[in-house]
């Protein structure tokens, strides 16, 4: 099967159209970071506060339409700490909901895999009544931290492709 690179992060990679979004958009007080480690990986970072009502900090990653018509899954190559993150993609980057699916990590390397059908729409943290992902493109994809609790994070990511 073939298989097509979203990013592959390296020591030369171009961060430029990655940016953090945490809740101080809305008044809170978390922090997220992202920036190229020594081996050439992006590291998501911070601290997720819930003060202010807050509680959330995410990266997202905004590109020119992607054709993803023979895809099923996106694979994401990472190391986390242990917390659980969201993965969530937009078929259109001005559409006000994304496509979510939570995602556990375990402090090892792991190949994370999730089915594109499985994405959930969502708002602000709120499901929607539309049907589930099933575009034939996507615009932007975005990594969230967001467990209702106050803590620190770090996400290190190695490598997103579809398959």
């Amino acid at each position: 099967m073939t298989s097509i690179t979203i990013f592959q992060f390296n020591n030369t990679s171009n961060l430029d159209n990655w940016q953090i979004v945490d809740d101080v958009v809305m008044g809170g007080k978390s922090n997220g970071n992202f920036q190229l480690n020594e081996d050439g990986r992006a590291v998501f970072s911070g601290d997720v506060s819930l003060e202010n009502n807050g509680g959330f900090s995410s990266v997202q990653y905004t590109f020119d339409a992607l054709d993803i018509t023979n895809y099923k899954t996106v694979c994401i190559k990472l190391k986390g700490d242990g917390n659980n993150y969201q993965f969530r993609l937009k078929k259109d980057q001005s559409d006000y909901y994304s496509y979510k699916k939570e995602f556990n990590t375990n402090g090892d390397w792991q190949t994370i895999k999730l089915q594109l059908d499985s994405l959930q729409p969502t708002y602000r943290g709120r499901s929607l009544d539309i049907p589930n992902f099933n575009s034939n493109s996507i615009e932007q994809l975005t990594f969230l931290i967001a467990n209702k609790k106050p803590q620190s994070f770090k996400l290190v990511l190695d490598k997103i492709w579809l398959e």
